[in-house]
């Protein structure tokens, strides 16, 4: 089908008539209402701008601009774009559409305004583009507008037609309550005319099957103040047949399914299987339409245009007329004649259409005949019956009129609704009309809508070329004509009387051969003989076929004769004559004429007449082009059919409309649109984005073609346009103008990280100013908390009091959403939203049958609802975890705890079934301060000198607390007595947050600084180089020497270490030492040079690992390690175990990291070259513990000290022995795997950041030994 919406054919580039030689100025369109010309004269250019909503282009947005022009490559470009959802594009200023079959939301409101006011150009292609450009240029110039929208049917052209009229309703303004009563009743023109003239076709679910021409009426002010509506070419034949999977007109369907109940006892009106029009074809329902939903908007439709009830009434009634005519069927009976098979069928339709039942079945059943007599003389009249097939076809022609007549009424009513009172200043129309068909078979039908199709391409082409041609010598450009096909011969060929062409033969068929329709069809053909000689015609047997702009189309003559005749019996005519019904007069105004001889006009002449009188009209407006392509058969919004889609572009002639905008130049655009895109191109008219040129604006042109290289014969420069010959030179610009943008992004980048790393930098030093005085006040303000929950009552622990302990509260990670603390969670089923508010390894005193208490590894939880003891378990060689005790924080009625520093408490939850837990964590204090912040209650505290509980439920025990400084540092627990060293005061408090060590280094780097910063002067220290430390002489024996230096070590391939002579800073000789030495201060002799290197070990085929401490396992699944034993490294985890294997014992077992190192396995280098000459007499120091340092006095830089892996040991003594580890680390498992199976170390990995805190302290301690309490904030 194919539609016209009156509108511009020029988007933006209108061309000039009548001494119009300039676009008026338009404030949305150039910029903020501010006149397009300077003071001079001169255009205004707006400084340059990066398109930041501009998506990159797929395919060419205008396939004027690709580089091979063919079918082909426009199919290929077509369906680029389809498949990225991009369904517009532009050749020239004619839009192509391919249907989507989908919603793609580009028709929203945002959509729509962002249109609003735009140039063509500045925006992708789309159907508001071609509206807004047409609305303006009617506004600017008062000119009728039009645009022509063609393909065929299912191609999206009634879609594109509404989108037309939403935009212009939207931005045609008007407050006034009859401008928008006008727009309302347009746009209910849409339901109402649909539902009576589209129909279900085997292409398209909503085919328009008539032609409407819509002619919006504006004033003076652009407002809409009227319309009027012109149909053609009902395909009225559709509603007595149709084929099959197709329907009937949409009214038919909603009326059956939707009628009231008053309506269907009035009118008879039954479901669409009951009538023979609506069931012939089997298909009563279609995808995507809601029959009752549609026929309500119908209804509100007649409303809005102004319908009374009486004349919905009328329409409606007419409507089940025409249902219960086709149900009247035919028997034959013995006189050659037909009899009515159901005589109460035809009383019904009488009631219908109120006339008398015996004139009905006369009337279909009887044909009165007049003979002719000569000199003009009346003849004899006498009936004829009518045999089955004729009875037929005169009970379908009488249902074909009634509806036809309908249809124009409808229309006709509608146009004295919208008949405007105001004077009209101009029209915007819009025309909706079959587009060009091929089928299998095609009649008559087919023919007059291909040959209406033919004159809009004849408008097309004339319109196109003179557009061009116009354009060319209005900018006096030179350009070279091409050839084209002219379908003006195509046209001629169906329409000229001399010679007379097919519709002319199908007239003097019919009036020749007016009684026998197979006698008429035969003359046709003889007529069709004469045009044989015509190079678009060919004649055949039974079909003639025309050669088509679109293809070529053969016609089949069966019938064509009697449905060019288009005209009703007079036994008809005179049946609905008598009726008693006015609406039915209104229907068939003109009385019928007994005395009347001429021929009445035939369809083809009507067909001509409406098509010359449309051509007439679109050529007094300024068209634009729509071109609609359906991508596939199968309304698929994914399947895209190279065939089908190429069939289409042949025929819409979009290749030859390509060449026809390429004859002379691909690009043409207004001199201060062009130069105000590509400016950027030359430095001589523009910086940074600003343009500073004064010259003429064609002078401007000049230099851009002149500085970007351009050859002069790929441009000429008009007198208002600059015009670009092939696209590839427009890439070339346009690649141009994206890479200045690229490299000024670049440059604006590079400053703006230099300023980012300038303003971190800052901003770093500020910051670590900041929490140097700031640091951590609420937490330490928490922390203080927790002196105070002890009422000074409880000695402490020196590691509770360090300036850098915080309260963390969730130390195993249970709140993370990953690692060991997930996997935690999830066994003991805590919801999403119960937060963990303290989670920490502790020891559980576990009683046994027939044995004495002892402490087992568990996991407490604590949240705002419960405390959470969490048991661990190997079953099957599965770490298993779950909760084993769960105590409301609402049960909890007392904590008891010791005076001393122990790290044990009771929980008092007074449990009828089950005992009080005595647990032993090393963070007691901050559970007991978390605790009092969760519970209803608060907390309970009791502090004595032993620890109450409940052993058993009900019976209150206690453990006795005693002081032993025989225990090092951690309490014991044995036969219900702790014992524990001896700690701090009570009143103790936590020291102050160690300092970190003041550096100041100058911001050196980043090209906005300024050598030595604000000053300017040059930075001294980023341009003085570091000279060499000079070498001092040094004490050869004070107490506090250096720090120790470690002892070598062996390698494990058997070759020997030599430390390294380490040189002493001056600023060690007073510096700080571990332990007074007491070694003896002379100077040792030399080393001896080192013995020839043995020959490289074997490397061994499993890692190793070297033991850098001692370590006694408390739990038979962990291994019992020495220093300097070399193990084998069976398996990493990274929760701080390592799996090893003594190969000399063959135990195996779980291995503290933090105790072992790993050997790299490499393979010993060459041997070391002869020793170099003897290097000058060193310096010896004699250290505290009684190792001897070398300071080596050379003229350069000194050999830098080897850093220590480790901080060494005292006087070289090993690490105290442990005592049985307490597993308060962030690891899930450390416990024995005999004793209770409860507890391993596991592999999960993850944790807290604070998770390892206790056996972080613990081995450090050990590794560290004993060292003075004034050292023990340096950790």
């Amino acid at each position: 089908m194919v539609t016209y919406f009156m509108l511009t054919y020029e988007q933006g580039q209108t061309k000039r008539r009548e001494g119009k030689s300039s676009r008026p100025a338009k404030a949305s369109l150039f910029g903020g209402g501010k006149s397009s010309s300077g003071a001079d004269g001169q255009p205004q250019i707006k400084k340059a701008a990066f398109e930041i909503t501009k998506k990159k282009e797929v395919g060419v947005s205008d396939l004027t601009l690709l580089s091979k022009v063919s079918n082909e490559a426009i199919n290929d470009n077509l369906k680029k774009r389809f498949e990225h959802g991009e369904i517009y594009t532009y050749i020239g200023h004619v839009l192509v559409s391919v249907n989507p079959f989908r919603d793609l939301g580009i028709y929203t409101d945002a959509v729509l305004d962002s249109y609003r006011g735009r140039n063509r150009l500045e925006v992708p292609p789309h159907v508001f583009a071609v509206a807004e450009s047409s609305y303006y240029n009617m506004k600017a110039y008062h000119e009728n507008q039009c645009v022509i929208i063609s393909g065929e049917s299912g191609a999206g052209k009634t879609e594109a037609a509404k989108r037309l009229m939403q935009y212009i309703a939207s931005v045609s303004g008007g407050s006034d309550s009859s401008i928008q009563r006008t727009k309302d009743m347009v746009l209910a023109t849409n339901p109402l005319l649909e539902s009576f003239g589209n129909a279900k076709t085997l292409r398209n679910n909503n085919s328009s099957r008539f032609g409407k021409y819509l002619e919006l009426e504006f004033n003076q002010q652009g407002e809409p103040v009227g319309a009027k509506i012109t149909n053609y070419l009902l395909e009225k034949s559709r509603v007595v047949g149709q084929i099959a999977n197709e329907r009937n007109f949409h009214i038919f369907y909603q009326l059956t399914k939707a009628a009231s109940n008053e309506y269907r006892e009035t009118f008879g009106v039954q479901q669409p299987q009951s009538y023979v029009y609506t069931s012939r074809s089997k298909c009563y329902d279609v995808q995507g339409i809601d029959d009752v939903g549609d026929f309500q908007e119908t209804l509100d439709a007649m409303k809005i245009i102004g319908l009374s009830k009486p004349e919905q009434d009328n329409i409606f009634r007419t409507l089940s007329a025409i249902l219960w005519i086709g149900n009247v069927t035919f028997r034959e009976n013995d006189q050659g004649g037909v009899d009515i098979a159901d005589q109460s069928v035809v009383d019904f339709v009488a009631y219908l259409l109120e006339v008398d039942a015996s004139h009905v079945n006369k009337a279909l059943t009887i044909r009165i005949v007049e003979t002719a007599r000569g000199g003009g003389r009346r003849g004899s009249m006498y009936e004829s019956p009518l045999n089955p097939v004729q009875a037929t076809a005169v009970r379908d022609a009488l249902a074909k009129a009634l509806y036809f007549n309908l249809f124009d009424w409808i229309v006709a009513r509608t146009n004295k609704s919208l008949q405007t009172r105001a004077k009209v200043e101009n029209t915007i129309g819009i025309l909706d009309i079959y587009g060009f068909e091929i089928f299998e078979n095609n009649s008559f039908e087919q023919l007059s809508i291909n040959y209406v199709n033919e004159k809009l391409q004849q408008i097309f082409i004339q319109l196109t070329l003179k557009a061009e041609q116009d354009e060319y010598a209005r900018e006096q450009i030179q350009w070279t004509p091409i050839k084209y096909f002219d379908n003006k011969v195509v046209c001629s060929l169906i329409e000229d009387k001399r010679p007379p062409g097919v519709f002319a033969a199908l007239n003097d068929a019919c009036a020749t051969a007016h009684a026998d329709s197979s006698a008429a069809d035969q003359t046709f053909v003889g007529r069709l003989n004469f045009l044989s000689n015509n190079a678009n015609f060919e004649n055949r047997q039974g079909l003639f076929i025309i050669k088509h702009y679109a293809g070529d189309v053969s016609y089949k003559v069966e019938g064509m004769t009697d449905k060019n005749k288009d005209q009703l019996q007079k036994d008809l005519l005179n049946l609905i004559g008598e009726s008693s019904n006015s609406f039915v007069h209104e229907l068939f105004p003109n009385q019928v004429d007994q005395d009347d001889k001429r021929r009445p006009p035939t369809a083809g002449d009507k067909i001509k007449q409406s098509a010359n009188e449309l051509v007439e009209t679109l050529m007094q407006a300024q068209p634009s082009y729509i071109r609609t392509i359906k991508p596939n058969e199968n309304k698929s919004p994914k399947e895209y059919n190279n065939e089908n889609v190429l069939h289409q572009i042949k025929y819409l002639g979009l290749q030859e409309n390509v060449r026809i905008r390429r004859a002379g130049f691909a690009y043409r655009q207004a001199f201060d649109k062009f130069v105000e895109r590509f400016s950027l191109l030359s430095p001589r008219l523009s910086y940074a984005g600003e343009y500073t040129f004064t010259g003429p604006i064609e002078q401007a042109v000049k230099i851009i073609f002149e500085d970007t290289s351009i050859p002069k014969e790929e441009y000429q420069i008009g007198v208002t346009k600059a015009f670009v010959k092939s696209p590839e030179t427009l890439f070339g610009l346009e690649t141009m103008r994206d890479r200045y943008w690229h490299n000024m992004a670049i440059r604006i980048q590079r400053a703006w990280r230099n300023y980012l790393r300038y303003r971190a930098e800052a901003a770093t030093r500020i910051q670590r100013c900041w929490r140097k005085s700031k640091i951590g006040i609420k937490e330490i303000e928490f922390r203080d908390q927790g002196h105070r929950i002890l009422q000074g009552r409880k000695e402490r622990r020196r590691y509770s009091l360090l300036g850098s302990r915080r309260f963390f509260g969730d130390y195993l990670g249970i709140n993370m959403p990953r690692g060991a603390g997930q996997v935690i969670r999830d066994a003991i089923h805590l919801s999403s939203q119960e937060r963990c508010i303290f989670s920490m390894r502790c020891e559980l005193l576990v009683s046994k049958f027939g044995r004495s208490s002892k402490p087992m590894p568990r996991i407490l939880v604590l949240t705002p609802k419960a405390i959470y003891i969490v048991a661990q378990q190997i079953i099957n060689n599965q770490l298993q975890i779950s909760a084993e005790r769960t105590i409301p924080n609402g049960a909890v009625k007392f904590i008891s705890a010791s005076t001393l520093r122990d790290d044990w408490f009771a929980i008092g939850a007074g449990s009828a079934q089950e005992p009080d837990p005595l647990i032993n964590c090393p963070f007691k204090t901050e559970f007991f301060l978390q605790f009092k912040t969760v519970s209803p209650g608060g907390i309970n505290l009791r502090l004595g000198n032993v620890v109450e509980y409940n052993k058993k439920p009900g019976k209150l025990a206690t453990v006795k607390v005693v002081k032993d400084p025989a225990v090092p540092r951690d309490d014991i627990y044995k036969s219900g007595t702790i014992h524990v060293g001896p700690g701090e005061s009570p009143n103790s408090v936590s020291r102050p947050t160690p300092k970190g060590k003041a550096v100041a280094r100058p911001i050196t780097t980043g090209k906005l600084l300024r050598p030595g910063g604000p000053g300017g002067k040059s930075s001294k220290v980023a341009s003085r180089p570091r000279p060499a430390p000079a070498s001092r002489p040094v004490p050869a024996a004070t107490p506090q020497a250096s720090r120790p230096v470690p002892k070598p070590v062996p390698a494990v391939n058997g070759t020997s270490a030599t430390p390294r002579p380490v040189p002493v800073p001056v600023a060690q000789t007073n510096g700080h030492a571990r332990d007074e030495s007491t070694a003896s201060a002379r100077i040792p002799p030399p080393p001896p040079p080192p013995p020839p290197a043995d020959m490289p070990a074997a490397v061994p085929e499993k890692p190793q690992v070297k033991v850098k401490f001692d370590f006694e396992a408390p739990a038979a699944n962990q291994l019992t390690i020495k220093a300097g034993e070399v193990l084998e490294l069976t398996q990493k985890e990274n929760n701080g175990w390592w799996l090893c294997k003594n190969t000399q014992t063959g135990a195996q077992g779980w291995a503290p990291a933090a105790y072992v190192e790993e050997i790299e396995q490499v393979r010993a280098p060459p041997p070391p070259p002869p020793p170099p000459a003897a290097p000058p007499r060193p310096t010896h120091v004699t250290t505290a513990n009684g190792t001897t340092a070398h300071s080596q006095v050379t003229s350069g830089r000194p050999t830098p000290p080897v850093p220590p892996a480790k901080r060494p040991v005292p006087g070289g003594r090993k690490p105290a022995p442990n005592p049985p580890a307490r597993d308060s680390a962030v690891s899930l498992g450390t416990g024995s795997g005999t004793d209770s199976g409860r507890a391993t170390p596991n592999s999960i990995g993850g944790g807290s950041i604070a998770g390892g805190l206790a056996e972080a302290l613990r081995a450090r301690q050990n590794a560290m030994g004993h060292k003075r309490d004034d050292d023990d904030d340096d950790w």
